[in-house]
C-alpha cells in the first residue's frame, strides 16, 4: 500500500556540509565494543522517540504549499521566520474544519510528531487546526461571506419585494422551537384569514444545513405560495452556524418566491440574512413584515383613494381655467355660433347621405327582384323535374321494346329448333335406321358394291356405334330397287 506521506512538498533545504571526521564526533572508547545499526533500525528508534516524548504537541506558524489531493488528505507545510515543518491532516479530521485552510493563513496546529521512514523525515499529524487570533467559525463565516458577494448573491438587484397582502405563508422551521409559536401568533392576530403553509426542518446539530435546504426546495413547489419565512430563535453562533452553510445559502438564493431570513436577535447576523430578500430582526418580526393589519391595509387603500381624487380634482380645475382662457381670446368670439352652422350642415349632409342610400337600396332592391324572377322561370328543380318524367317514359318504352325484340327472336329460334329437329339425321336415326361408315370414316357407304368381304365398317346407331367386318354382300334386286 502506498504511504499516505509519499507526496511532493517543498523541496528541502541543502543539507550543511559535514564536519570533518575528527570534529564530528568523539571517537568511542575502545573498551566499548562498536554496535553497527540499519538505517531503518535507526530510523525506527527516531520514530519511537519522537512519537512517545511528542504524542501530543501545540504549534504555531505559516501555513505553505497547502493541498488538498485526491486522496481527500491535506498535506502541508508549517513554518516561521526561522523554521518548518512539514504535515499532513487526514480526511477524516479536514471534514470537521468549519473554515478553509490556505497559504499564508496563521494557525495553530494540534497533533503528534510521526516520522515518514522511506525518507526518513518527521512530520507533524494534525488532529485540529484553528485561525490564530480569530476562531475558525468566524472566519469560515467571512470566507463564505467573501464568496457569495463575489458571486453576486447579495447583489441589491436581485432582491425581490414581498407582496402587499399574500394569501399563502411558507414558513421553514423547527416544530419544536418558539419561533414557529410566534409566528402563528402574529399571523393569526394580523390576519386570520391567511393560510400558512409550514415544512418542518432542524435548525441545529449536524445535518441541519441539508434540511433547511431540502425544506426551502420542498416549499418553493407548493403551488400559490406568495412568501417564505425561513429562520428560527436565538442562540450562539454554534446554533445559528446551519444558516451560515453553502447549501442553505443557495438553497434560499434559488426560491422561486420571495424569501424572509428571521434568525435569531436583532444583533445575530447569518449568511441566510444576506442572501434573503429580506431579514428581520426576529421570527415575531418576520411575521409582522409578512402581513399587514386589516385596518392598515384600509387605511392605506383610503389614503391612496384620497390622492387619486385630489388628482383628478385638480387636472379637473386646470383643464377649467385652460378653456376659461380660451373663451376669452378674440378668436373665440361667434365661435358657438359657427358650431351651430357646422353642425346644421352635417345634420344636412347626413340627411343628403340618408336619402342617397335609401335610394340606391331600392335600386338594388328592384334588380334583385327581377334575377329572382328570372331564376324562378329556369327554376332547376321543375325542369329536373320534367326531365325525370321523360327519363322515365323512355325507360318504360325501352324496356317494352326489348321485351318485344326477346320475344320475337325466342319464337324464331324455336320455330328453327324444330325444323332442323326434323331434318336432323339423329331423329332417322331413332325411328331404327343406322349409318354406316367406311372404315376411316371419310363417306358414308350407300352401295353394298362398294364394300368388299372382309372390309370394316362402323354402323352409327342411336346410341353408341358398332365395329364390324363384312362378311359378304347382296345387291337387291332390279324391279325391287324401281319399286324403292
Amino acid at each position: 500500500m502506498d504511504s499516505l506521506f509519499d507526496l511532493p512538498f517543498e523541496e528541502p533545504a541543502p543539507e550543511p556540509e559535514a564536519a570533518p571526521a575528527a570534529a564530528a564526533a568523539p571517537t568511542p572508547p575502545a573498551s566499548e565494543p562498536r554496535r553497527v545499526l540499519s538505517v531503518s533500525e535507526l530510523t525506527g528508534r527516531i520514530r519511537a522517540i519522537l512519537e512517545e516524548r511528542f504524542y501530543e504537541v501545540w504549534v504555531e506558524g505559516e501555513l505553505s504549499n497547502c493541498r488538498v489531493w485526491t486522496t481527500g488528505h491535506m498535506y502541508f507545510t508549517l513554518k516561521d521566520a526561522n523554521a518548518q515543518i512539514k504535515g499532513v491532516m487526514f480526511r477524516s479530521a479536514l471534514g470537521y474544519l468549519r473554515f478553509k485552510p490556505q497559504d499564508g493563513l496563521r494557525v495553530v496546529a494540534r497533533g503528534r510528531l510521526g516520522v515518514y521512514d522511506p525518507k526518513g523525515e518527521y512530520q507533524i499529524v494534525c488532529e485540529h487546526l484553528e485561525p490564530e487570533g480569530l476562531g475558525a467559525l468566524q472566519l469560515a463565516f467571512d470566507q463564505l461571506k467573501e464568496r457569495l458577494a463575489r458571486e453576486g448573491l447579495f447583489d441589491e438587484r436581485r432582491k425581490r419585494p414581498l407582496p402587499a397582502l399574500p394569501r399563502k405563508i411558507g414558513v421553514v422551521t423547527s416544530l419544536d422551537g418558539a419561533a414557529v409559536r410566534d409566528i402563528i401568533k402574529v399571523l393569526r392576530r394580523r390576519y386570520a384569514n391567511a393560510h400558512i403553509v409550514i415544512r418542518p426542518a432542524r435548525v441545529q446539530g449536524e445535518g441541519a444545513a441539508l434540511d433547511i435546504a431540502r425544506a426551502m426546495a420542498a416549499i418553493g413547489t407548493v403551488a400559490g405560495v406568495d412568501v417564505v419565512i425561513v429562520g428560527r430563535g436565538g442562540g450562539s453562533i454554534e446554533d445559528l452556524w446551519a444558516f451560515n452553510e453553502e447549501v442553505v445559502a443557495r438553497a434560499i438564493a434559488g426560491c422561486p418566491v420571495p424569501t424572509i431570513s428571521a434568525v435569531g436577535h436583532e444583533t445575530d447576523f447569518t449568511i441566510a440574512d444576506f442572501v434573503a430578500d429580506v431579514r428581520a430582526a426576529t421570527p415575531s418580526h418576520a411575521a409582522e413584515m409578512v402581513v399587514a393589519r386589516k385596518d392598515e391595509f384600509w387605511a392605506r387603500i383610503d389614503r391612496l383613494a384620497h390622492r387619486v381624487e385630489t388628482a383628478t380634482r385638480g387636472c379637473m380645475h386646470r383643464v377649467e381655467a385652460r378653456l376659461r382662457s380660451l373663451e376669452a381670446r378674440p378668436g373665440y368670439a361667434g365661435f358657438h355660433a359657427r358650431v351651430a352652422l357646422r353642425g346644421r350642415r352635417a345634420d344636412d349632409l347626413a340627411h343628403e347621405l340618408r336619402r342617397a342610400l335609401r335610394a340606391r337600396v331600392a335600386s338594388r332592391e328592384r334588380v334583385y327582384q327581377a334575377l329572382r324572377l328570372t331564376l324562378e322561370t329556369f327554376d332547376v328543380r321543375r325542369r329536373f323535374s320534367t326531365i325525370r318524367t321523360r327519363l322515365v317514359a323512355a325507360d318504360g318504352r325501352l324496356l317494352s321494346g326489348t321485351e318485344r325484340h326477346v320475344h320475337a327472336a325466342d319464337a324464331r329460334l324455336r320455330g328453327g329448333a324444330a325444323r332442323l329437329e326434323s331434318l336432323s339425321p339423329l331423329a332417322v336415326l331413332g325411328r331404327g335406321y343406322a349409318v354406316c361408315w367406311n372404315a376411316d370414316r371419310s363417306a358414308i357407304v350407300r352401295d353394298a358394291a362398294t364394300v368388299r368381304q372382309g372390309e370394316r365398317v362402323h354402323v352409327k346407331l342411336e346410341r353408341g356405334e358398332l365395329d364390324c367386318t363384312v362378311d359378304g354382300g347382296r345387291q337387291p334386286a332390279a324391279g325391287s330397287r324401281q319399286q324403292g
